[in-house]
């Protein structure tokens, strides 16, 4: 029997402080800090609504307690500005492990897609500007998400209503990078130059990268930027084997000497004892761009075109016959966006239009194993209306095909294209002091293998409606009803066979039908005087999950992993605040925050569900100025011992981070110089959501100096 109450006593007593901070702050009135407007990138309805507490500009504080007007039901996280420039990784799931309710993959220092409350792969979109990755990151875990981080101005993570203008899931959400490659704004001058430049200590890790914007005519601009980045095997503040898998390695290799293998227990020896260093874990990558934009009052119109190659290796699980397997992988993508301003019914009309063209190589000691090129299209339009009274809206129809080609040693998966075709609305009202939203979506999802010998057709509906009141300024208290419906992704289908890259065996399930979710989601929060904070509850009921096992069986060292489809329940809270306690006349501040966020998740007469994230407190300590931000973080991530069968257990682990960044010239600055340290007392931790856990632990102390340059 597993044992919860010293968990979710701290996970309540910690939300209940949240809680009462929050009602103890509410006779305050005005913001604690503001951020740049909310971007139009993103599209979608209620970003004008009347209401005190979510007019105005989006109220960012530390990049982590987010609460705006983007959206009155459910405020997305947004990172930006020094914030985002602090968090830069090459990996989008490295930079937004911090935030509220996310996590990252962590399979390798190279590869790592966030987990959005204990959601990951196909049912948390990775979007560029409103547009899929348009890659097979999704199709396995050591398979990297095809963005350029250097190349982002802004980060969403997206809950309730809004995630139905791009999914057809919203019990996980949706991650969207609003990236600077196609000009949205004519510079004021003859250009506009970007450029950061960052070096880590951990793994030597340099990231640099510069964008220009160039005013061609009044009317015309032109894009242009690279990046580079490159880091050697990451250090670590322990064992590269957990105890368990230490154990397991020791006791193989006690056999091995036993029945005579010398040579061979003593690698298993050798593997089992490395600390300090995790092998085959650098990384490598750089990426191109260009893009040229006609903007006017009337509308815009632009392209952009990108190049992008990332090589990485994979960590390898113990062996007698260790080998070195890598990716290599490369992308050429063109996008296109069209949007015409208008005066009528509707504000703007926009068209967002990418190709991909995507593949990677699995290298093992050198010669190439198995290729995945995966060739694919997305389209959407957008009809974003104008407000009419008390109604707004935005509704859309968007389009995408994909085909997956596999060669080589492994056709662990057949090929196969995938079409999709979906119709989304989003309407909101205003009532007095109530907003009420709407969102519907319709998508048909056909996949065939090639050849044909398979083919499968789901229809998903999928709705949201949400409730939000605001009994008095800058407070809001919201209800939501999510259904959900998925359908399955072709990897979970059809694969069946050995995959290097994840040291693993894997087994689909061709007779899978939709996946269907029903869920609740409650919260409060408020945005006023010295405080800002929010605490949000949900639960999410699935009719029949679909998640990949470990069985226990092992073939040619490697674990099986067993797709299956069973009820689910999944139960969580994420709760954050910050308090302003001290300001001087000069303009600084010093202010306190922290957050908290659980999630609990089973199959019905099964167990718990595989790599669920465990109970996260975080406390921080922040001096702002117009010349200099200091910060220190204390984040205390709990054991998880809810582990499927066959899945090792995870001990707790706290990490000390500490930033400071200077800014010589004031608020408007065009320099920035960050130091951060990241894990500064070298902890030894395992993130519960990785499948690697077992021989990827995470960073050790990691010291990073950024620089960054905007003029």
């Amino acid at each position: 029997m597993i044992t919860r109450p010293p968990r979710i006593a701290m996970l309540a007593c910690a939300s209940s402080l949240a809680t009462a901070a929050l009602l103890a702050a509410l006779p305050g009135t005005a913001l604690a800090q503001s951020a740049a407007p909310d971007s139009t990138g993103a599209g979608g309805a209620g970003s004008h609504s009347s209401h005190a507490q979510e007019s105005g500009p989006e109220i960012i504080v530390t990049g982590r307690v987010i609460s705006g007007n983007t959206d009155p039901i459910s405020a997305p996280v947004v990172l930006q500005g020094d914030s985002l420039a602090r968090n830069l990784k090459p990996q989008i799931g490295q930079m937004l492990a911090n935030l509220p309710g996310v996590t990252t993959s962590g399979f390798a220092p190279g590869v790592s897609r966030p987990i959005l409350r204990g959601f990951d792969g196909p049912r948390v979109q990775v979007l560029l500007d409103g547009i899929g990755s348009l890659d097979a990151s999704s199709v396995s875990a050591d398979h990297a998400v095809s963005l350029d981080t250097l190349n982002v101005e802004r980060v969403e993570v997206l809950h309730g209503p809004r995630v139905l203008l791009y999914a057809s899931d919203p019990a996980g959400g949706a991650v969207n990078a609003i990236d600077k490659r196609i000009p949205r704004h004519v510079p004021e001058n003859t250009y506009k130059l970007d450029a950061l430049a960052s070096f880590g200590t951990a793994a030597n890790l340099f990231n640099g990268g510069a964008a220009a914007d160039v005013k061609l005519a009044d009317r015309l601009v032109a894009h242009v930027d690279g990046s580079y980045f490159h880091s050697d095997n990451l250090d670590i503040g322990g064992h590269v084997l957990s105890p368990e898998l230490r154990a397991q390695t020791l006791t193989r290799a006690d056999d091995l000497a036993a029945a005579g293998d010398t040579a061979g227990a003593a690698t298993l020896t050798d593997q089992a004892n490395r600390k300090g260093s995790i092998p085959n874990s650098w990384t490598k990558g750089w990426s191109v761009g260009g893009g040229l934009a006609f903007i006017d009052e009337g509308g815009d119109i632009g392209v952009s075109v990108q190049r992008l190659s990332t090589d990485y290796g994979i960590p390898p699980r113990p062996s007698v016959d260790p080998g070195a397997t890598s990716i290599a992988l490369r992308q050429t993508r063109v996008d296109l966006r069209a949007g015409l301003n208008l005066d009528g019914f509707f504000k703007r009309v926009e068209m967002r239009g990418a190709f991909g063209d995507y593949e990677h190589a699995e290298i093992e000691d050198g010669n190439v194993g198995t290729k995945f090129h995966n060739k694919s299209i997305k389209v959407r339009l957008q009809a974003d209306q104008a407000r009419h009274g008390i109604w707004t809206g935005s509704s859309g129809v968007q389009y995408s095909t994909a085909r997956l080609d596999i060669s080589g040693d492994e056709m662990l998966l057949p090929n196969s294209q995938t079409d999709q075709f979906a119709v989304f609305t989003l309407q909101q009202l205003e009532v007095g002091q109530f907003d009420l939203e709407g969102a519907l979506r319709y998508e048909n999802t056909r996949i065939h293998t090639i050849p044909a010998a398979e083919r499968r057709n789901f229809s998903q509906y999928s709705a949201v409606a949400g409730l939000a009141w605001h009994p008095i300024d800058h407070l809001t208290v919201s209800v939501s009803y999510l259904h959900g419906e998925r359908a399955p992704a072709a990897e979970e289908l059809f694969v069946d066979g050995m995959h290097d890259a994840t040291q693993s065996y894997e087994r689909g399930n061709p007779n899978f039908t939709v996946e269907r979710s029903d869920g609740i989601e409650a919260g409060i929060r408020y945005n006023g005087g010295d405080f800002a904070g929010s605490v949000t509850a949900y639960g999410t009921n699935f009719a029949n999950f679909i998640t990949g096992v470990p069985t226990g069986e092992v073939i040619e060292e490697f674990p099986v992993y067993q797709y299956i489809q069973a009820p689910a329940r999944f139960r969580g809270v994420e709760a954050e605040g910050a308090l302003t306690f001290l300001r001087w006349s000069s303009g600084g501040s010093l202010k306190a925050d922290t957050g908290v966020d659980y999630t609990h998740a089973r199959l019905v007469g099964i167990g718990p569900v595989p790599r669920i994230p465990p109970l996260r407190v975080r406390g921080g300590l922040e001096f702002d100025s117009s010349n200099l931000d200091l910060r220190g973080e204390v984040e205390w991530n709990d054991h998880q011992k809810r582990v499927a069968d066959n899945e090792n257990p995870t001990r707790a682990f706290t990490l000390v981070n500490l930033s400071a960044t200077w800014r010589p010239m004031g608020d408007q600055s065009p320099v920035s110089l960050i130091l951060a340290a990241d894990n500064l007392l070298n902890a030894k931790g395992r993130l519960a959501a990785s499948e690697t856990r077992d021989f990827v632990p995470i960073a050790g102390r990691d010291v990073r100096l950024t620089a960054k340059l905007s003029f």
